[in-house]
């Protein structure tokens, strides 16, 4: 009995563990017949089956999908005979988190003897053997699907018209088992967060939606930073739950940035979420922040690659073509002093001035390449920062989120690069960090900068000229200046202006 147990719990395969449940406890028993009937599943129901005269387990399916079940009461694990035992047969349900995974039935014993008490005594072990052995098999299958999924996320980076948060929803179901998967971004003030992706059947209901961050279980996943189960009623309300059960949420922190919402939700009356669920969302989510910080690092060399070729268009116009084009004006001008018939002058100066407007037609292109080619806000946050650093031993991360080069105007641009240069000069000469994270986010009509270190941060009340300098500048664009430092504990500085042009009024709502 010692052996056949562990043997059935000696592969983590599914489907090997179950077959080696059925033929160890027909073989055990020597019962004539030994049937495994699963629940039913999308495919239908499942028997796996032997026999003394066929002792090698065998698999039937029925795509009917009728419950192979004699009745739908739940069976209690084999202990003793039940009082309607004859003796010449035993069913035990097997159970897998504490949920009916099948049932086992044993008919007849070869011989025409009745079960003994070892025979039940040993089902009762194998059954429970293979009940732990299931559960292992499920946890590996699922870590192996969620890992599978997070290294494809973080090496699979998305067509440039994808947002990488719809890569990462559509990622998010197919391991968790979920029905929706949702993306939120929290408010400037983390009164609410808006859900700016979600794939699933209700994808369409929650896309723009929000979702109250005050008092709730999303605002205590973001503060805490640590992934956490509820029921998707305590989210949105009985109302809007849409037959909607337990709900995961995981925090999505990219390094440098603002963290984001992971929401999972599964259908009511499907498997609750386990611990190992919420580990490898975690997991997952760290990947899913490497595939931001891939993405826009991608945006960024696409970036560079066109303002090279910018740079290299207008240098051949301007050193070939319209060196060459002045030559061959040159050339026919001098034409002239060998006729002096007037058609020809008139031929000649016709050809000249075409040449002449050809050429400053090419020179507005240079211009135009050349203003073209001036750098956006992200290529100069980029420099910025590397240049803040590059001889000092801190390592800086720049997050930029949002349409940052699209959106904020030349003058807010400004202001924001003169903040940017001030904050990571002040962590790299006062502060002694290792690690200097700057995100910059475009949301809800604000620009936000965010300067944190991880240096020895201070406790004086007295703010320096630096820092006034960059309250000043905030208050000029009507937004606001905050900083927060403990000794030891590093210093996080956070600057937001209003963007023109913005008139929408959002408050927070559910998300529904």
């Amino acid at each position: 009995m010692l052996l056949a147990a562990l043997d059935v719990a000696s592969d983590l395969g599914i489907e090997t563990t179950m077959r080696r449940l059925v033929r160890s406890v027909r073989s055990l028993t020597d019962a004539e017949s030994a049937q495994l009937r699963l629940a039913v599943s999308g495919d239908g129901s499942r028997t796996i089956s032997a026999t003394h005269e066929s002792p090698e387990p065998r698999e039937t399916v029925d795509r009917a999908g009728v419950s192979p079940y004699d009745d739908d009461a739940p069976l209690p694990r084999v202990t003793a005979p039940g009082p309607s035992d004859t003796g010449r047969r035993i069913t035990a349900a097997l159970l897998v988190h504490d949920k009916e995974y099948g049932r086992l039935d044993l008919t007849g014993k070869v011989g025409g003897a009745g079960f003994t008490e070892e025979d039940r005594a040993a089902v009762a072990c194998l059954v429970s053997a293979g009940s732990v052995a299931i559960a292992n098999s499920l946890r590996f299958d699922s870590m192996r699907r969620w890992l599978g999924t997070s290294i494809a996320l973080s090496t699979q980076l998305p067509p440039k018209s994808q947002d990488v948060r719809e890569l990462i929803v559509n990622q998010a179901l197919r391991p968790s088992a979920a029905v929706l998967a949702a993306v939120v971004s929290p408010s400037s003030d983390r009164s609410f967060a808006r859900c700016e992706a979600a794939a699933g059947e209700r994808a369409e209901k929650v896309l723009r939606k929000t979702l109250a961050l005050t008092d709730s279980v999303a605002g205590d996943v973001l503060a805490a930073g640590r992934p956490r189960v509820c029921r998707a009623a305590d989210l949105v309300g009985e109302d809007f739950a849409d037959g909607l059960g337990e709900a995961l949420l995981a925090p999505l922190m990219p390094r440098g940035g603002e963290p984001s919402l992971l929401i999972l939700c599964r259908e009511r009356g499907a498997d609750p979420f386990q611990p190992l669920d919420l580990e490898m969302a975690e997991v997952f989510c760290t990947h899913a922040g490497l595939a931001m910080e891939l993405t826009q690092g991608q945006r960024l060399r696409e970036q560079l690659v066109l303002f090279a070729d910018r740079d290299r268009i207008a240098r051949d116009l301007h050193d070939v073509v319209i060196q060459r084009l002045f030559a061959a004006g040159l050339s026919i001008q001098s034409l002239r002093r060998y006729t002096d018939d007037e058609a020809a002058h008139q031929r000649i100066t016709g050809v000249t001035q075409e040449l002449d407007e050809a050429i400053r037609e090419l020179r507005d292109t240079i211009y135009s390449l050349q203003a073209e080619t001036e750098e956006e806000l992200s290529s100069r946050l980029a420099r910025t920062v590397q240049d803040g650093t590059d001889s000092q031993s801190a390592i800086p991360r720049l997050e930029i989120n949002g349409p940052v080069d699209a959106a904020v105007p030349d003058r807010i641009a400004d202001h924001l690069v003169a903040v940017a240069t001030e904050g990571v000069s002040n962590a790299v000469r006062h502060s002694g960090a290792t690690t200097i994270d700057v995100s910059v986010t475009v949301e809800d009509g604000i620009v936000r900068l965010v300067v944190q270190d991880d240096g020895r941060g201070f406790a004086a009340t007295r703010r320096r000229s630096g820092l006034a300098n960059l309250e000043q500048r905030a208050s000029d664009l009507h937004g606001t200046f905050k900083v927060s430092s403990l000794p030891g504990k590093g210093t996080r500085l956070s600057w937001t202006a209003p963007l023109p042009g913005d008139d929408s009024s959002e408050t927070a709502a559910e998300l529904s």
